[in-house]
């Protein structure tokens, strides 16, 4: 399935939003963050879970040198005992969540070529049955690691501070999903962009 697309016809069709065009022109140029590898980026979503930006990447860093050539194959990280991976600073919750995710891995559901032919929606009922893996971990891996252009992720806090103070929103809960949503359909079918575009405008955009 062809997720590509082109760049400048996106930001085009998203300058259509005053409010957008804006963001965009103070912005940055959006990097790329394209993996085929979507075990190791679940893996490092789960280290991710709670923690700040750093402390993540140090655990991560702690748990891929647990492993030959610093990479947790499926079957090294089943056969790893709890005490070694609590070593790298895990806690047995996620130790349970990282081992869902390499028998799942193991059990031949994460191929890419497979990954990367499913639609979004089906791929979030495909990956959230993972035990510890949830709609907005599959979202950031859509977003980021697939880089499929047309999600937005409703129960990100980014997102919703953003739309909030761009948009003038005063509404939470649910209410404030349903208006995000509704500004959000202006941006359709290049919501991801518009969304990396906020969250670059709160100076925190996810690594």
């Amino acid at each position: 399935m062809n997720h590509r697309f082109s760049h400048s016809e996106a930001i085009a069709a998203l300058s259509q939003d005053p409010v957008l065009a804006k963001i965009i022109i103070a912005g940055r140029p959006l990097p790329s963050s394209r993996s085929e590898d979507v075990y190791v980026k679940l893996l490092s979503a789960i280290v991710s879970q709670q923690l700040g930006t750093k402390v993540a990447a140090t655990i991560f860093r702690r748990f891929t040198a647990l492993f030959p050539d610093n990479y947790p194959a499926p079957a090294q990280v089943l056969s790893t005992p709890d005490e070694v991976l609590r070593s790298a600073g895990l806690s047995f919750q996620k130790i349970g969540y990282i081992r869902h995710v390499a028998a799942f891995a193991a059990e031949g559901k994460l191929a890419h070529a497979a990954i990367d032919a499913m639609p979004d929606e089906d791929l979030i009922l495909h990956l959230t049955q993972i035990k510890g893996v949830g709609r907005w971990t599959v979202e950031m891996l859509l977003m980021f690691a697939l880089e499929r252009p047309d999600v937005l992720p409703l129960d990100d806090l980014g997102i919703q501070n953003a739309m909030k103070r761009h948009y003038a929103l005063e509404e939470t809960g649910k209410e404030l999903k349903r208006k995000m949503l509704e500004i959000g359909e202006a941006w359709r079918p290049y919501r991801t962009i518009a969304c990396k575009y906020l969250w670059q405008s709160l100076n925190n955009a996810p690594d």
